[in-house]
């Protein structure tokens, strides 16, 4: 596991990122239709306002109240509603099924990188690219390689890239993800 990740340049949310699994995971879950640092300090928000920060906690929360915890500024989200109620059913997914334990999606059974992917992309919220950048991020910079990660994890896997949040170890890497992803998306509007 790493010792510190650098994704937010917020200390303590880093740190927590860097120390709880579900954390780095319902970070990357948030990292929609917002900044990824903003998006990746909501875990730490969350275990500020809640108390607590694991799956069975999140999953039996009220929803309404979770709701307001998500609209208190500074916001986790910018959409509370849909946001909160798609970390509820990660928890509740990862209380099921994996007794919840974030990390037992690439421990349980020592799976191959494919499998991971596969067990990532069946999670609530969850589609193939978020899945590919989350694994990038687990082989890049949390020490989490099982064989294969790379190729499942496409071009977010490879070498050098500054394509995503896998990306992020300092402020130079952060300048440099955000413009490639400026670059594809005006390569896109063409």
């Amino acid at each position: 596991m790493a010792t510190s990740l650098h994704i937010t340049g917020v200390a303590d949310a880093d740190a927590l990122l860097s120390s709880d699994p579900l954390a780095l995971l319902l970070g990357m879950l948030l990292d929609q239709q917002i900044a990824m640092e903003t998006a990746f300090e909501g875990p730490k928000k969350l275990l500020d306002r809640v108390g607590s920060l694991d799956a069975q906690t999140l999953a039996s929360y009220d929803p309404e109240a979770l709701v307001e915890v998500f609209r208190q500024t500074p916001a986790v989200h910018r959409f509370p509603g849909s946001m909160a109620a798609r970390v509820q059913a990660l928890c509740a997914e990862l209380v099921e099924n994996w007794s919840g334990d974030a990390t037992a999606l690439w421990t349980r059974d020592h799976p191959d990188g494919p499998t991971v992917l596969k067990r990532l992309e069946s999670l609530p919220g969850f589609g193939a690219q978020k899945s590919r950048i989350f694994l990038a991020l687990l082989g890049k910079q949390y020490g989490v390689t099982p064989p294969g990660w790379r190729e499942a994890a496409g071009p977010y896997g490879e070498e050098g890239s500054h394509r995503s949040v896998a990306d992020i170890v300092d402020a130079d890497s952060l300048t440099r993800v955000r413009e490639t992803k400026r670059a594809a998306k005006a390569a896109a509007k063409k």
